[in-house]
Order: C-alpha cells, then sequence, then structure tokens
C-alpha cells in the first residue's frame, strides 16, 4: 500500500524569477542563434535567440507546462522562453528533487481540453511525496531510461541522415566506381540505362468506383484495405493496413499481391512503399509490378528519391493529384540486375539498423511507461536499492 504522503500541486512549487523580459514572441523566433529558446511546441527546441537580456540563467531547473498542449519539459540549461501558452514552475526544494518533480508531473492524466487552458486542471491535483532520498533513486532509474530512449532516437535521427546520403551516392555513382555520363536527369553511371518507367513496370490503379466511404456494408470483413496513409506512413514497405472490407466491397475494389510497390496519387503525392502482403486498394493507389530484370526493392528505394520531385511536378488543380499517364514516362535508371540487387541491399543495411534502433525504442517506451507509473504509485519501490551516483 502506498505510504507516501501527498501534496497538492499548488503548494509544490515556490515561486520563481521569471517574467515578461525573459519571454520571446514566436514570431521573433530564428532557427539559428546564441540561445535555444523552449516554449509549449512539441519540439524540445522551438528555435533560437541572440538577446541575452531575456536569458533565464537563475533558479534552474526548471519546468514548463504548456499550457494550450499539455507538454512538460524538464529545463537545466540557460535559455529564453516562449510567451505562448508557458507557465514555468520551480519545485519548493525543501520538498521535491527537481527530476523528480518533472516525472510526478509526467505520471499525471491531465484531460485535453482542446486548444484551451490546462493549468487550472494541472492545479487540482495532487503529487505524491516521497522521502527525498527515494525521490532521488525513482528520478535516477526513469532518467536511465529517458538517455536510452534519447540514445535510440540519435540513432534513428542519424541513420536515417546516412541513408539520404548513400541513396543519392548510389543512385549517381553506382557501386563500380565506372565513369559517368550526362543525362536529362544529371550525371549517372556509363554503364546505366535511362528509361521510362512504362518500359520496365506495369503500372495499374487501384478501384474503388463507387466510393463507398460512408457505406457500412462494405467494410469489416476479411480482406486487408490498404488506403494512402498505410502508404505514406510506411517505411518503404507496407506491412499493416487500418481497415478492411467484405466480399462487397472488395468486389469494387482492386486487389494487389504482395511484392506490388504502391505509390500515392493524391494528397501525399508520390510516397511508396512494397505491399507484403495480398490487399484491396482504392483508386488513391497505384500499383507498380517490376519485370523480370527489375528487382523490387531497388525499383522502391529509386522511387522514393523521386517523391519530392514527383510532388513538385503534379499538376494543381481543386486537389493536387498524379495518374497513370504522369507516371509512365517518369525516367528510371537502370544498372545491372546485379549491381540493383548490391544497391538495395546496401540501403537495406540501413533501414534494418533503423527498424532496429525504432524497436529497441519502442519497447524503451513502454517501460518508461510502465515504471513511470509503478514507481509514482509505490506499485514498485525502489527503497532498498543501492544506486550509484
Amino acid at each position: 500500500m502506498n505510504a507516501w504522503q501527498t501534496c497538492a500541486v499548488p503548494d509544490s512549487f515556490v515561486k520563481n524569477k521569471v517574467g515578461r523580459r525573459n519571454q520571446i514572441p514566436a514570431k521573433d523566433i530564428a532557427e539559428v542563434g546564441r540561445f535555444p529558446v523552449v516554449d509549449q511546441g512539441q519540439k524540445f527546441v522551438a528555435g533560437y535567440c541572440d538577446d541575452e537580456s531575456r536569458v533565464i540563467d537563475f533558479d534552474l531547473p526548471l519546468i514548463i507546462f504548456g499550457d494550450h498542449t499539455r507538454c512538460l519539459k524538464y529545463v537545466d540549461f540557460p535559455f529564453v522562453l516562449g510567451a505562448d501558452g508557458t507557465k514555468v514552475l520551480l519545485p519548493n526544494r525543501k520538498l521535491y528533487d527537481p527530476r523528480f518533480y518533472y516525472f510526478a508531473l509526467l505520471a499525471l492524466e491531465i484531460p485535453s481540453r482542446g486548444y484551451n487552458r490546462h493549468f487550472t486542471s494541472l492545479n487540482e491535483r495532487s503529487l505524491p511525496l516521497p522521502p527525498l532520498p527515494e525521490q532521488k533513486k525513482i528520478a535516477h532509474i526513469l532518467s536511465a531510461v529517458q538517455r536510452a530512449i534519447e540514445s535510440q532516437e540519435r540513432i534513428i535521427l542519424t541513420t536515417t541522415e546516412l541513408k539520404k546520403a548513400l541513396m543519392h551516392k548510389l543512385f549517381t555513382e553506382g557501386l563500380r566506381g565506372e565513369p559517368q555520363k550526362q543525362t536529362e536527369i544529371g550525371l549517372v553511371p556509363e554503364s546505366w540505362e535511362l528509361v521510362e518507367l512504362a518500359e520496365v513496370a506495369m503500372i495499374e490503379r487501384g478501384k474503388f468506383s463507387h466510393r463507398p466511404r460512408n457505406e457500412p456494408r462494405f467494410y469489416g470483413g476479411e480482406y486487408p484495405f490498404v488506403q494512402t496513409g498505410d502508404v505514406s506512413n510506411c517505411d518503404g514497405y507496407v506491412r499493416s493496413y487500418t481497415q478492411t472490407l467484405n466480399e462487397d466491397g472488395l468486389a469494387i475494389s482492386k486487389m494487389f499481391p504482395a511484392g506490388t510497390i504502391l505509390i500515392t496519387i493524391a494528397a501525399n503525392i508520390g510516397f511508396t512503399g512494397i505491399l507484403m502482403f495480398d490487399s484491396a486498394c482504392p483508386d488513391s493507389l497505384i500499383g507498380i509490378t517490376p519485370e523480370e530484370n527489375i528487382h523490387t526493392e531497388f525499383l522502391n528505394y529509386y522511387l522514393i528519391t523521386q517523391q519530392t520531385e514527383m510532388d513538385r511536378l503534379a499538376p494543381k488543380g481543386t486537389q493536387k493529384n498524379i495518374n497513370i499517364q504522369f507516371l509512365k514516362p517518369w525516367p528510371i535508371l537502370i544498372p545491372s540486375l546485379e549491381e540493383q540487387a548490391e544497391i538495395a541491399e546496401a540501403i537495406s543495411a540501413t533501414d534494418r539498423k533503423i527498424g532496429l534502433a525504432r524497436q529497441k525504442c519502442s519497447e524503451l517506451r513502454n517501460l518508461f511507461r510502465t515504471l513511470l507509473h509503478e514507481l509514482m504509485t509505490a506499485t514498485t519501490r525502489v527503497h532498498s536499492l543501492q544506486l550509484k551516483a
């Protein structure tokens, strides 16, 4: 049973010295500068500021609470405060270890009220108040898990950037170190062919001709129904789906087999993914089936590099979109099948590293949520745990 005392939130913090002089309007936040700006947004650092007179280098560490967003941030470095909707909390050091205090606030579930203010709701809550030594141990454990999460996030970020650079290099220089030739799309290896997409792949549009989006009798069956969001949010492979069709829905849709490259043609233009299972598809997707002399993963990776250009060139009407006629003449670079496979494998290696880091990150986030709940409710106690400082 939890024998801890509790403390009402209004009694858990003391007055701080932060004032309007330390705030900066959103319009004045710069992309670069000397001092980081912390606001109520999802990104930890919103931008930068060069005005030294605004810097908060006192009362640290401080907790930032987003009055509109409910975001919580632990800030232990000099910073400038974003002016819109930020509340600055200085924990009462006689009662709380600052980092434990941050975690205790993080464990509170403040219901969303949209873009209304939430500080009143926060002030109606209470926080656990274990002895300070136990607070420090709890904070130590949770901080260790947070650092592990941040480490995996850095791996994901740096490997994703590496993948982009690698793809650019491989699709302009190849793997053989051969001389380059000038083409309509720039320099490419001399032996590579430049062909149109329709010459090396079958291109078919999905079908959902009656557009029965609000007719439930077509849904809820056993057949996967991949939609635009499933492709635009995938990692190059369509592994999941958010909707299913029954026999009636399948009859008015288009079924693509596993291994088909799907490409989005409306709203989100040019995002691709290899279908990992047979699936019905709507007319907002096009299926691309490469010929035997084209490596599917190679073609998919190449198309990924073309997404920005496709989006730029997409016809602009009531809604930006592309179609089969737009895709048919799209220029595709083709090396030998052997080199295609080698290039695909080189890029796949970075994908595997990213995927492993994402899996570890997900597992660590689940662990953090579990520990946060159990440690803050005293379901798990650490009073006898010996930890190094």
